[in-house]
């Protein structure tokens, strides 16, 4: 048997002997309190990041570039793996999860700046990031380079996803939807691996932000208001 997978099937044996009562409650039936999508980067522990260890408590959804959107028959539309918690266990809020240093974001923008091309079905979800960030490319500022460049990006982005899903028919008016940034390389100058939220339920600016959920005051924070 492969190594990796030795070790992967010892960490899972200590996981179900710490979590075999934790299952009680939820094996019939889930009411997670929130979705999150994240990237699938091996660097974003989507449960770890809320320090959560509770099954049900969170449906999680991770794809390349942390999309909420998908092409459905009738153009874009909100991804079914979004949706099914929203309009099936009654989940009342949806947290779009960026991170810094996020590959498929970088992927687009040199796509976009370059033409860079990538294998079929890598090139396929960057296709669906790709009109989101059209118009987070032109605005950057001349003369950043290729990482800063990606930092505003990785924000434009989440701001574009929390857009979708505010303006999406599919999306009911009350789930509160927040756009957030996980960083792990110094880029908002908290400690790695803090979540700083930067959109609430389409409101990006910072003083709004601050004004309306002063509980949470010091986790709000953006590195571009354009």
């Amino acid at each position: 048997m492969n190594g990796t997978v030795v070790d992967l099937l010892a960490g899972n044996a200590r996981h179900a002997e710490q979590f075999a009562d934790r299952f009680d409650d939820v094996q019939d039936t889930q009411h997670p309190a929130a979705v999150t999508v994240c990237c699938s980067d091996s660097r974003v522990l989507q449960d770890r990041m809320w320090g959560n260890e509770q099954p049900g408590h969170l449906f999680t959804v991770g794809n390349i570039g942390n999309r909420v959107v998908q092409r459905g028959e009738d153009g874009e539309e909100v991804s079914d793996d979004v949706l099914y918690p929203i309009a099936h266990t009654g989940t009342e809020t949806a947290v779009v999860v960026g991170h810094t240093g996020c590959g498929a974001v970088t992927g687009t923008y040199r796509a976009l700046a370059d033409d860079q091309t990538e294998p079929d079905g890598i090139e396929h979800c960057l296709s669906l990031l790709a009109p989101h960030l059209e118009a987070g490319v032109a605005a950057l500022p001349d003369g950043l380079d290729a990482a800063r460049a990606v930092d505003r990006l990785v924000e434009f982005n989440v701001d574009q996803q929390v857009e979708s899903l505010v303006d999406s028919e599919r999306v009911p008016e009350s789930v509160d939807v927040v756009g957030a940034v996980y960083d792990f390389q110094d880029v908002y100058g908290g400690e790695r691996g803090e979540i700083h939220v930067v959109n609430v339920d389409g409101e990006r600016r910072v003083d709004a932000l601050r004004d309306d959920h002063p509980e949470v005051e010091d986790r709000i924070d953006r590195i571009w208001e354009y």
